[in-house]
Protein backbone atom coordinates (compact mmCIF):
# COMPACT_ATOMS: atom_id res chain seq x y z
CA UNK A 1 0.00 0.00 0.00
CA UNK A 2 1.08 3.45 -0.54
CA UNK A 3 2.11 6.29 1.39
CA UNK A 4 -0.17 8.59 -0.29
CA UNK A 5 -2.83 5.68 -0.44
CA UNK A 6 -2.47 5.15 3.87
CA UNK A 7 -2.37 9.24 4.24
CA UNK A 8 -5.64 9.28 2.08
CA UNK A 9 -7.25 6.85 4.33
CA UNK A 10 -6.32 8.29 7.47
CA UNK A 11 -7.17 11.71 6.38
CA UNK A 12 -10.99 10.19 5.37
CA UNK A 13 -11.51 8.09 9.08
CA UNK A 14 -13.32 11.19 10.68
CA UNK A 15 -15.04 11.99 7.67
CA UNK A 16 -16.16 8.55 7.31
CA UNK A 17 -17.45 9.09 11.16
CA UNK A 18 -19.12 12.20 10.62
CA UNK A 19 -20.73 10.91 7.68
CA UNK A 20 -22.18 7.91 9.35
CA UNK A 21 -23.70 9.94 11.76
CA UNK A 22 -25.36 12.03 9.23
CA UNK A 23 -26.62 9.73 6.58
CA UNK A 24 -28.26 7.57 9.90
CA UNK A 25 -30.49 10.22 10.01
CA UNK A 26 -31.16 10.50 5.92
CA UNK A 27 -32.03 6.69 6.16
CA UNK A 28 -34.36 7.23 8.65
CA UNK A 29 -36.35 10.03 6.58
CA UNK A 30 -36.16 8.02 3.35
CA UNK A 31 -37.91 5.12 4.86
CA UNK A 32 -40.45 7.13 6.61
CA UNK A 33 -40.63 8.85 3.31
CA UNK A 34 -41.48 5.60 1.20
CA UNK A 35 -38.14 4.51 0.18
CA UNK A 36 -37.44 1.09 0.99
CA UNK A 37 -34.26 0.17 2.33
CA UNK A 38 -32.20 -0.92 -0.90
CA UNK A 39 -33.62 2.09 -2.40
CA UNK A 40 -32.34 4.55 0.67
CA UNK A 41 -28.90 2.79 0.23
CA UNK A 42 -28.41 3.23 -3.86
CA UNK A 43 -29.18 7.12 -3.25
CA UNK A 44 -26.83 7.53 -0.58
CA UNK A 45 -24.16 5.02 -2.83
CA UNK A 46 -24.50 7.07 -6.36
CA UNK A 47 -24.64 10.89 -4.70
CA UNK A 48 -22.72 11.33 -1.78
CA UNK A 49 -24.02 14.68 -0.90
CA UNK A 50 -25.86 15.69 2.15
CA UNK A 51 -27.33 18.73 1.51
CA UNK A 52 -29.00 17.50 -2.04
CA UNK A 53 -30.29 14.05 -0.75
CA UNK A 54 -32.38 15.72 1.97
CA UNK A 55 -34.05 18.03 -0.39
CA UNK A 56 -33.91 15.44 -3.27
CA UNK A 57 -36.36 13.36 -0.78
CA UNK A 58 -38.44 16.39 -0.06
CA UNK A 59 -39.57 16.03 -3.84
CA UNK A 60 -40.45 12.71 -4.07
CA UNK A 61 -42.27 12.69 -0.75
CA UNK A 62 -43.96 15.67 -2.77
CA UNK A 63 -44.24 13.71 -5.91
CA UNK A 64 -42.39 16.44 -7.84
CA UNK A 65 -41.58 16.51 -11.26
CA UNK A 66 -38.19 15.91 -12.78
CA UNK A 67 -37.64 18.87 -13.53
CA UNK A 68 -38.08 19.92 -10.34
CA UNK A 69 -35.90 17.66 -9.05
CA UNK A 70 -32.97 18.75 -11.44
CA UNK A 71 -33.15 22.16 -10.65
CA UNK A 72 -33.35 21.78 -6.78
CA UNK A 73 -30.20 19.51 -7.26
CA UNK A 74 -28.45 22.10 -9.94
CA UNK A 75 -29.03 24.77 -7.34
CA UNK A 76 -27.92 22.80 -4.02
CA UNK A 77 -25.26 21.60 -5.62
CA UNK A 78 -23.50 24.00 -7.71
CA UNK A 79 -20.55 24.68 -5.33
CA UNK A 80 -19.04 21.83 -5.95
CA UNK A 81 -18.55 23.12 -9.77
CA UNK A 82 -16.35 25.61 -7.89
CA UNK A 83 -14.56 23.21 -5.51
CA UNK A 84 -13.92 20.86 -8.50
CA UNK A 85 -12.05 23.58 -10.61
CA UNK A 86 -10.05 24.87 -7.11
CA UNK A 87 -8.91 21.36 -6.57
CA UNK A 88 -8.05 20.41 -10.20
CA UNK A 89 -4.74 23.05 -9.97
CA UNK A 90 -4.01 21.16 -7.13
CA UNK A 91 -3.65 17.55 -8.33
CA UNK A 92 -1.32 15.94 -10.06
CA UNK A 93 -0.39 14.95 -13.62
CA UNK A 94 -1.89 11.66 -12.68
CA UNK A 95 -5.63 12.91 -12.93
CA UNK A 96 -6.98 11.52 -16.57
CA UNK A 97 -9.57 10.01 -17.74
CA UNK A 98 -11.75 8.66 -15.55
CA UNK A 99 -9.80 9.74 -12.69
CA UNK A 100 -11.28 13.29 -13.42
CA UNK A 101 -15.00 11.61 -13.11
CA UNK A 102 -14.31 10.16 -9.94
CA UNK A 103 -12.88 13.23 -8.41
CA UNK A 104 -16.18 14.75 -9.53
CA UNK A 105 -18.21 12.31 -7.71
CA UNK A 106 -16.20 12.11 -4.56
CA UNK A 107 -15.76 16.29 -4.08
CA UNK A 108 -17.91 16.72 -0.44
CA UNK A 109 -17.18 20.08 1.50
CA UNK A 110 -15.39 18.00 4.00
CA UNK A 111 -13.05 16.16 1.30
CA UNK A 112 -12.58 19.58 -0.60
CA UNK A 113 -11.51 20.89 2.62
CA UNK A 114 -8.94 18.14 3.30
CA UNK A 115 -7.50 17.64 -0.43
CA UNK A 116 -7.08 20.95 -0.65
CA UNK A 117 -5.37 21.69 2.62
CA UNK A 118 -3.03 18.62 2.04
CA UNK A 119 0.86 19.60 1.53
CA UNK A 120 2.11 18.85 -2.06
CA UNK A 121 -0.01 17.66 -5.02
CA UNK A 122 -2.85 15.57 -4.47
CA UNK A 123 -2.02 12.06 -6.33
CA UNK A 124 -4.49 9.55 -7.00
CA UNK A 125 -3.57 7.15 -4.46
CA UNK A 126 -4.07 9.76 -1.47
CA UNK A 127 -7.71 10.93 -2.76
CA UNK A 128 -8.73 7.83 -3.84
CA UNK A 129 -7.79 6.54 0.04
CA UNK A 130 -9.10 10.39 1.12
CA UNK A 131 -13.20 9.72 -0.62
CA UNK A 132 -13.23 5.47 0.13
CA UNK A 133 -14.09 5.34 3.88
CA UNK A 134 -16.09 8.81 3.72
CA UNK A 135 -18.41 6.86 0.97
CA UNK A 136 -18.78 3.23 2.79
CA UNK A 137 -19.61 5.31 5.96
CA UNK A 138 -21.85 7.22 4.14
CA UNK A 139 -23.50 4.32 2.47
CA UNK A 140 -23.07 2.12 5.84
CA UNK A 141 -24.78 4.67 7.85
CA UNK A 142 -28.13 4.92 5.58
CA UNK A 143 -28.64 1.37 6.15
CA UNK A 144 -28.42 1.66 9.37
CA UNK A 145 -30.52 4.45 9.71
CA UNK A 146 -33.08 2.67 7.17
CA UNK A 147 -33.23 -0.46 9.11
CA UNK A 148 -32.98 0.72 12.52
CA UNK A 149 -34.24 4.42 12.24
CA UNK A 150 -37.92 2.79 14.20
CA UNK A 151 -35.29 1.10 17.41
CA UNK A 152 -33.92 3.90 18.26
CA UNK A 153 -34.91 6.46 20.81
CA UNK A 154 -35.67 10.14 18.37
CA UNK A 155 -33.54 12.46 20.63
CA UNK A 156 -30.69 10.25 19.67
CA UNK A 157 -31.51 10.52 16.20
CA UNK A 158 -32.03 14.19 16.26
CA UNK A 159 -28.44 14.55 17.85
CA UNK A 160 -26.64 12.27 15.24
CA UNK A 161 -27.86 15.25 12.71
CA UNK A 162 -25.53 17.87 13.99
CA UNK A 163 -22.38 15.54 13.86
CA UNK A 164 -21.74 17.34 10.53
CA UNK A 165 -21.38 20.57 11.45
CA UNK A 166 -19.09 19.56 14.45
CA UNK A 167 -16.81 17.39 12.12
CA UNK A 168 -17.31 20.96 9.26
CA UNK A 169 -15.68 23.30 12.68
CA UNK A 170 -13.42 20.84 12.81
CA UNK A 171 -11.56 20.83 9.56
CA UNK A 172 -12.00 24.86 9.04
CA UNK A 173 -10.71 26.27 12.73
CA UNK A 174 -7.43 24.89 13.13
CA UNK A 175 -6.39 26.10 9.71
CA UNK A 176 -7.60 29.02 10.72
CA UNK A 177 -6.09 29.67 14.07
CA UNK A 178 -2.39 28.95 11.87
CA UNK A 179 -2.81 31.39 9.33
CA UNK A 180 -4.07 34.86 9.78
CA UNK A 181 -4.88 35.45 6.41
CA UNK A 182 -7.05 31.64 6.00
CA UNK A 183 -9.09 33.29 9.16
CA UNK A 184 -9.99 36.63 7.86
CA UNK A 185 -11.08 35.04 4.75
CA UNK A 186 -13.06 32.34 6.56
CA UNK A 187 -14.87 35.37 8.69
CA UNK A 188 -15.48 37.53 6.03
CA UNK A 189 -17.55 34.31 4.42
CA UNK A 190 -19.12 34.01 7.53
CA UNK A 191 -20.50 37.70 7.76
CA UNK A 192 -21.44 37.57 4.33
CA UNK A 193 -24.12 34.20 4.95
CA UNK A 194 -25.37 36.16 8.40
CA UNK A 195 -25.82 38.62 5.97
CA UNK A 196 -27.91 36.53 3.20
CA UNK A 197 -29.36 35.01 6.41
CA UNK A 198 -31.08 37.72 7.87
CA UNK A 199 -31.09 40.51 5.36
CA UNK A 200 -35.01 40.84 4.35
CA UNK A 201 -34.18 41.65 1.04
CA UNK A 202 -32.10 38.57 0.56
CA UNK A 203 -34.79 36.46 1.73
CA UNK A 204 -35.46 34.35 -1.88
CA UNK A 205 -31.84 32.76 -2.18
CA UNK A 206 -31.58 29.18 -1.67
CA UNK A 207 -29.40 28.04 0.91
CA UNK A 208 -27.32 26.63 -2.03
CA UNK A 209 -26.67 29.78 -4.24
CA UNK A 210 -26.12 31.73 -0.55
CA UNK A 211 -23.11 28.85 -0.37
CA UNK A 212 -21.73 29.85 -3.56
CA UNK A 213 -22.20 33.72 -3.26
CA UNK A 214 -19.81 33.14 0.05
CA UNK A 215 -17.51 31.23 -1.52
CA UNK A 216 -17.00 32.89 -4.49
CA UNK A 217 -16.50 36.66 -2.77
CA UNK A 218 -14.50 35.45 -0.02
CA UNK A 219 -12.55 33.77 -2.56
CA UNK A 220 -12.04 36.49 -4.80
CA UNK A 221 -11.33 38.99 -2.08
CA UNK A 222 -8.74 36.21 -0.34
CA UNK A 223 -6.62 36.26 -3.89
CA UNK A 224 -6.89 40.27 -3.99
CA UNK A 225 -5.74 40.83 -0.55
CA UNK A 226 -3.73 37.15 0.05
CA UNK A 227 -2.63 36.41 -3.12
CA UNK A 228 0.02 33.31 -3.19
CA UNK A 229 3.55 33.57 -5.44
CA UNK A 230 4.06 30.43 -7.07
CA UNK A 231 7.51 29.01 -8.01
CA UNK A 232 9.22 29.04 -10.49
Amino acid sequence: MSSDLKRGLRDGIPICLGYFAVSFAFGILAVEGGCTIFESVLISLTNLTSAGQFAGLTVIVQAGTLVEMAVTQLVINARYMLMSIALSQKVDSGFRGIWRWILGFGITDEIFAAAVQSEGPVTKGYFGGLMFLPVIGWTAGTFCGAFLGNILPEILTNALGVALYGMFIAVVVPKSAEDKRVCAVVLLAVAISILLKYVPMFAGISSGFAIIICAVIASVAGALFFPVEEAE
